[in-house]
């Protein structure tokens, strides 16, 4: 169940304007200077979300943040395969096998749902924005339903060929946050379909012929994210705080099954010898529960989709790597690579904003999430909020510049600068995809995503009428930072690599290549999904996100 609500993104919103160009250098390939690490590796799964086993046994893990379904050996937990952008999947929040085997899933960003037959064809239908739970009956009905986008319950033909029936109609915009939507579902004995209603922190069961509604359990301890049944006809349940339990559907009561520390459960399924597998949206982590409850882990968690990078004061009072992941803020020892806290999004609501930035704000931190449109200043050492701006089109990045707030928009292709009397004004306008922002004192440069160009906003303290063309024919650049010489080093996602622009010539040279990083998203997100970022240490460090490989790289200068 990917828990909060996406923005789809229209192209219509981005105006391509025109800029006066300035001559810039040629790229030259050195010899790196640095000596690259992993510092930090996180979990091999982008953030685990629905649950189904194949016929040939292995466990298949949705991933919506890696936009791709991984394919799990059950009992050693190592990844066999990616299924990914090349067979159609785009944004997969749950995954169901059909009776002839093939493999079904729901693209939540963009309401379709895909099949992958045994021999290899793709088939995709649309049906509506929130695609999410999925199940077949056991007569081989195919049902989906919408989530965060809406509430429709729709029955599918198994080919996606004929149109959906709908059996519960959606509310429509109207019904937002729709308290009545539907989650991981699944089919009883009975012929009937079980299903979390995750608002209401209730079960019901839906006749799939009529979509009448009955409450099966009411009053649960946290909200419900998935239903299962075993091969004995026993209903289980996850819960967000990491709580499975048994369902006895006759008097709605219910016991703890198992309890797993620190989780944010999202799914279940059961294989074929009655053993149970959860799955953790947050950290990525997938949970095998033996039928006596114990709980052991065969996919470790950890960082999910690593991308903006702070360098910055820390909790402890030392200087600490604090890193935007998504549904939670890590806080790291950027010498050891050791955990030293983490704020999350709080289960009731509250917390950070879904993370994809992070960068210094005096005392603070500065959090972008292009997900929750807003843009939000962080306390770590207290763990709240100091403020939160809601009125940025589609924030990217977002850092501290001259006193004000600075803001790489996507909805309008634009930089905005913001007072602390919350003045706004257009520092740059007409850029496709505004990604990276990096500052000195006195000047301001942004990144290009999609043309692969970095322009200069701001020289000498006085705002450019026309931008000045720093570098371009750059790979998809994304993260800059300023280093300690006065060059820009510029994350190119398209290329995997780190390079250096000198700011005055244009010169690009290559700072460090081979690195996992530039993750293709959702077709309904920014192009940068994770915006892959680079910052520099005091002694000339440079630690660098790896979306691809979920890890936090370590450059060090070579003597």
């Amino acid at each position: 169940m990917l828990r909060r609500l996406l923005i789809c993104l229209s192209a219509a919103a981005m105006v391509l304007l025109a800029f006066t160009p300035a001559a810039s250098g040629a790229r030259t390939d050195h010899p790196p200077g640095y000596t690259t690490k992993v510092l930090v590796r996180g979990a091999p799964i982008h953030g685990a979300n629905g649950l189904a086993v194949d016929t040939h046994g292995r466990l298949l893990v949705a991933s919506a943040n890696g936009a791709q379904i991984d394919v799990v050996d059950r009992h050693s937990g190592r990844v066999l395969q990616r299924i990914g952008h090349a067979s159609g999947v785009d944004a997969p929040d749950d995954v169901a096998v059909g009776p002839d085997g093939s493999i079904y899933w729901t693209d939540i960003q963009i309401g379709q749902v895909g099949r992958l037959a045994p021999n290899g064809t793709v088939t995709k239908q649309s049906v509506a924005m929130g695609m999410n739970p999925i199940a077949f009956s056991p007569s081989g009905r195919l049902f989906v339903a919408q989530a965060f986008f809406g509430d429709g319950l729709y029955e599918l033909d198994p080919n996606l060929v004929k149109p959906p029936r709908v059996v519960i109609p959606d509310s429509g915009p109207a019904g937002a946050p729709w308290p009545n939507q539907l989650n991981g579902f699944d089919f009883g004995p009975d012929g009937m379909l079980y299903s979390p209603q995750p608002y209401q922190s209730r079960i019901v069961r839906i006749n799939p012929n009529t979509g009448a509604m009955t409450v099966v359990a009411d009053k649960l301890p946290a909200p419900p994210t998935s239903v299962e049944f075993d091969a004995h006809g026993r209903l289980y349940a996850s819960l967000v705080d990491g709580t499975v339990i048994r369902v006895n559907p006759a008097p709605g009561s219910y016991t703890v099954f198992a309890k797993i520390h620190d989780a944010v459960l999202d799914n279940m399924t059961f294989d074929h010898h009655g053993q149970l597998y959860v799955s953790d949206s947050d950290n990525g982590a997938v949970y095998k529960v033996s039928r006596e409850g114990d709980v052991r882990t065969l996919v470790h968690g950890g960082l999910i989709l690593p991308g903006g990078l702070a360098l910055t004061r820390g909790t402890t009072g030392h200087r600490s790597l604090f890193v935007a992941n998504v549904w939670s803020l890590p806080e790291y020892n950027p010498w050891t690579g050791r955990l030293v806290s983490i704020d999350r999004q709080s289960r009731a609501g509250g917390g950070i904003v879904a993370a994809w930035s992070v960068a210094p704000f005096g005392q603070n931190v500065v959090i972008a999430s292009w997900m929750a449109n807003a843009v939000q200043v962080w306390d770590p050492a207290a763990n709240k909020q100091v403020a939160l701006y809601t009125d940025f089109a589609v924030p990217v990045n977002a850092i501290q510049f001259r006193g004000n707030l600075v803001v790489a928009a996507l909805g309008t292709g634009s930089v905005v600068r913001q007072t602390p009397a919350g003045v706004k004004t257009t520092l740059a306008s007409g850029l496709m995809v505004p990604s990276g922002l990096a500052a000195t004192r006195n000047d301001l440069w942004v990144a290009d995503q999609a043309t692969g160009k970095v322009w200069q906003v701001v020289s000498a303290g006085t705002v450019l009428t026309h931008p000045k063309l720093v570098a371009e024919g750059l790979r998809a650049p994304e993260g800059m930072a300023v280093d300690r010489d006065g060059s820009l080093l510029v994350v190119e996602a398209g290329a995997g690599r780190v390079s250096r622009i000198d700011p005055a010539t244009g010169h690009v040279t290559t700072v460090a290549g081979g690195l996992q990083l530039g993750l293709q998203g959702s077709s309904g997100a920014p192009p940068t999904w994770a915006l892959s970022s680079v910052v520099v240490a005091k002694n000339g460090t440079l630690f660098v996100t790896g979306d691809v490989a979920d890890v936090i790289y370590r450059l060090t200068p070579t003597p």
